[in-house]
């Protein structure tokens, strides 16, 4: 993302009325951030002495947009245990004096990281296996399994939970698999699916321990969306309606 862009967007997203929270995420073709796992020791010292600079670079634009919060990374699973990471922090530090985090890929790796006390929140992204479409009361327990976990790690850490994404692709199947692309799978579209389980998950995140939560996601394209899309977006579809029922409190429209 070039630096005039993720400026204007940040002035943009200020401009109508919202906090923003800068989330850096590396893209791998055809896989994800948690494939990133370099082979050799100067394999990873060159990893992390690129990335470290890039989260320099994005910190500081964050900061002189005056963004509310940075996050240092996303899903990167197989880097966490990794020293490297408190370098990363404290360059961060030194470049954005806001509130930061790291979202981890699940509760599972939000379990393991070493490095939470150097953070001002716990970040997670949750995409776990959610059963059958048609099985809302075992989604809802698989749920509710997942947030105790968030809870008992708030406890431990100290820290408020923030769920960097929450989503769905509102296509047949993908309670199965929530984290799938449409790229990966193509589906029939089951837009009311998607506000279900989305609506699931706001109504069992709604506890002390979580302090905010992201939905994956909104582009910035008005056209996009819409009742045929079968992508993660909730424009256009009975999702978005759920969203302002549960944040605006303009229910039923």
């Amino acid at each position: 993302m070039p630096d005039e862009a993720l400026r204007a967007a940040i002035r943009q997203a200020h401009g109508a009325g919202f906090a923003v929270i800068v989330k850096p995420h590396v893209w791998v073709p055809q896989s994800w951030a948690g494939a990133v796992a370099p082979t050799s020791e100067r394999d990873w010292w060159a990893w992390f002495a690129g990335y470290r600079r890039s989260i320099e670079s994005i910190g500081r634009i964050a900061a002189e947009e005056h963004a509310e919060a940075l996050a240092i990374g996303t899903e990167l699973a197989r880097t966490t245990d990794r020293a490297e990471w408190f370098d990363i922090i404290t360059t961060a530090r030194a470049a954005f004096s806001g509130m930061l985090t790291y979202f981890a890929h699940n509760s599972e790796e939000a379990e393991r990281i070493p490095f939470w006390a150097r953070l001002d929140v716990v970040g997670v992204t949750l995409y776990p296996p959610l059963g059958s479409d048609q099985d809302r009361a075992g989604r809802i327990a698989k749920m509710r399994v997942v947030a105790d976990k968030l809870d008992a790690l708030a406890v431990a850490t100290g820290k408020r939970i923030v769920v960097g994404e929450i989503g769905l692709r509102s296509a047949v199947g993908a309670a199965a698999k929530p984290w799938e692309s449409a790229e990966e799978r193509e589906s029939a579209p089951d837009p009311l699916l998607q506000a279900e389980v989305l609506a699931d998950w706001i109504s069992v995140l709604d506890r002390p321990s979580i302090h905010g939560v992201l939905v994956w996601r909104w582009f910035t394209d008005p056209d996009a969306g819409g009742p045929v899309d079968t992508d993660f977006t909730v424009q256009g579809k009975p999702a978005e309606g759920v969203l302002l029922c549960a944040w605006r409190l303009r229910c039923g429209q």
